[in-house]
């Protein structure tokens, strides 16, 4: 939200930038006659942006003007570019369950998450790491079937298992 929003005599510009009600530019008018025709139509005068030279102004009434502020600021964080969601994977994952893993990553790519994918590797698995990357190309395999992805991070090795960063591949 705007750290303040200026309404009707709290305008302090002499001349403003007018916007009707429809979102039509009337113009630049001073303060006093956009104020009486703001008044006129039954609206409030709302300073929209003071970053400009005169200040942009809008005819309209104050509350419904602050509820769909609030309300493009809920849309905006609900929106999740750049998140990432971890899947864990086991050394002895079934076919089957990678399935139900990949389903559960498609979902995180329709709301707009990345994913990391990870193979954990405790013990004596370590040393099996080439059978772990092959457990990982698998699970990828399965992935390609059910959505497309880009790889953003390769596969790496790290001390407690095998990880990928993957997204969902821009159309």
């Amino acid at each position: 939200m705007p750290k303040r929003i200026f309404v009707n005599n709290q305008i302090r510009a002499r001349q403003v930038r007018v916007i009707d009600e429809n979102g039509e530019q009337l113009g630049v008018y001073d303060l006093t006659k956009a104020l009486r025709e703001s008044r006129e139509k039954g609206f409030d005068l709302i300073q929209i942006s003071d970053k400009v030279e005169p200040p942009v102004c809008k005819f309209g009434k104050i509350g419904k003007y602050l509820y769909q502020i609030k309300k493009k600021e809920k849309q905006q964080k609900s929106v999740r570019t750049g998140e990432i969601k971890s899947i864990r994977l086991g050394f002895n994952i079934s076919d089957h369950d990678m399935e139900t893993q990949a389903k559960k990553v498609d979902k995180f790519f329709k709301k707009g998450f990345r994913a990391k994918i990870e193979l954990s590797l405790k013990g004596r698995q370590k040393r099996l790491g080439d059978f772990g990357k092959e457990r990982l190309e698998r699970f990828l395999e399965i992935l390609k079937k059910i959505t497309p992805y880009k790889i953003e991070r390769e596969l790496k090795r790290e001390t407690r298992g095998l990880t990928i960063i993957i997204a969902k591949e821009s159309d």
